[in-house]
């Protein structure tokens, strides 16, 4: 398998390095090449979440109901909409008539009922809420129409091509085509979870709202019974089945188990504990933190060196390989001036077996202004007096 892999890098490789914008990488591992088993639902994926790497797939791109893990993106506009201040966790939110009325899951919010955002946030996230839902999209949108379309056009900047949304919450008895792909699903979760804050939300597995006398226990039971696990989200109807974006991390590790169209509620939990169960016995995470190199000499610049950077890297490989990586230092013994700071000096070459299988440039950390014939005359004689 590693032999494949390796063909692969090479292409991408020379692609990135002739971009010039190649600072670190992760092995590209393609789902196409690792099918080993097959999950019980109708289509999955099992993602990396730091860099999207696909490392399983069955049907990825098949369009299907997803129920209430619809709700991914809606917390991604909710989370984009308290990150750009547009409203806060501390507000106070009002339930209209037409968020009370929906039915499915729902905390019973009533109409002209206040809620706290944080509280209404928490209701999605662990009791999958519809009527929270729809609140908190009628004030970052002004009306569900106006989030819808707003749904419709991140899933299209995301790149999520197997997707249309009719609603915020995923219920499914009134629509024509609500659908979505595990892919795709994979891709918005993906996302949301570069919201650091979501985790204190998708990581409850019981709590409260209205001061104590209402309780929420949170749908995702793997949030309880899986290690590591950090969300996301789940959802079923009788046209979806039960489908799950699962997510957890070991380590350096964090991945995203997509299942759709399980015909259990356990089938579906069984079917993402195999994909994370997998991924995590079978990849690891090698991790070079960024950091300074020492000074490179500077032929005619006003100081007689200069320092380089670089950004740490971070490669996923097939288990047992992380220990056989071996990085190299390239850098010349000397740079001509000007040098202006963020200029190449360099390389960190990262290879397995003598495969090179990332590069991270070196960066000059400051501006080195070539010197005058003024300055090089005052430095000379300054020599000459001190001797």
């Amino acid at each position: 398998m590693f032999k494949k892999l390796k063909k692969i890098l090479a292409t991408f490789l020379s692609a990135a390095v002739c971009a010039g914008a190649f600072v670190s990488l992760r092995l590209p591992i393609s789902a196409e090449e690792v099918s080993p088993f097959d999950v019980e639902a109708k289509s999955a994926v099992l993602m990396d979440m730091n860099t999207g790497t696909v490392l399983y797939s069955k049907n990825p791109d098949e369009s299907l109901p997803p129920a209430s893990v619809t709700k991914v993106m809606t917390l991604l506009l909710i989370m984009e909409a308290i990150d750009s201040g547009q409203i806060s966790l501390g507000d106070d939110l009002t339930v209209s008539e037409h968020a009370a009325s929906m039915g499915g899951s729902q905390v019973y919010l009533e109409p002209g009922e206040s809620m706290k955002a944080e509280e209404l946030l928490k209701c999605i996230v662990v009791a999958s809420a519809n009527d929270a839902a729809l609140t908190m999209a009628e004030a970052v949108a002004g009306s569900e129409e106006a989030f819808v379309a707003r749904m419709n056009e991140r899933a299209a900047e995301l790149g999520m091509k197997n997707t249309s949304f009719e609603n915020v919450t995923g219920l499914d008895d009134n629509v024509t085509r609500h659908v979505t792909s595990a892919r795709d699903i994979a891709l918005m979760s993906r996302e949301l979870m570069k919201h650091e804050k979501i985790f204190d939300f998708t990581t409850i597995w019981m709590d409260t709202i209205r001061g104590g006398s209402f309780g929420l226990t949170n749908t995702n039971r793997l949030i309880r019974f899986y290690s590591g696990a950090t969300g996301l989200k789940t959802g079923s109807t009788s046209k979806a089945g039960f489908c799950i974006s699962a997510t957890a991390k070991r380590d350096d590790l964090h991945l995203i188990a997509v299942i759709m169209g399980a015909e259990t509620r356990d089938k579906r939990n069984e079917a993402a504990k195999q994909l994370l169960d997998w991924g995590f016995a079978n990849y690891s995470v090698y991790k070079k933190d960024g950091g300074e190199c020492d000074p490179v000499t500077v032929i005619g610049g006003v100081r007689e060196g200069v320092r380089g950077t670089y950004d740490g890297c971070e490669l996923l490989l097939p288990k047992g390989k992380v220990g056989g990586v071996s990085s190299e230092v390239i850098l010349p013994e000397s740079v001509a001036a000007p040098i202006k700071s963020g200029d190449v000096l360099g390389e960190i070459k990262y290879t397995i077996d003598g495969d090179t299988v990332a590069v991270s440039e070196i960066r000059a950390s400051s501006d080195v202004p070539k010197i005058s014939f003024g300055g090089l005359l005052a430095k000379m004689l300054g020599g000459f007096l001190l001797k």
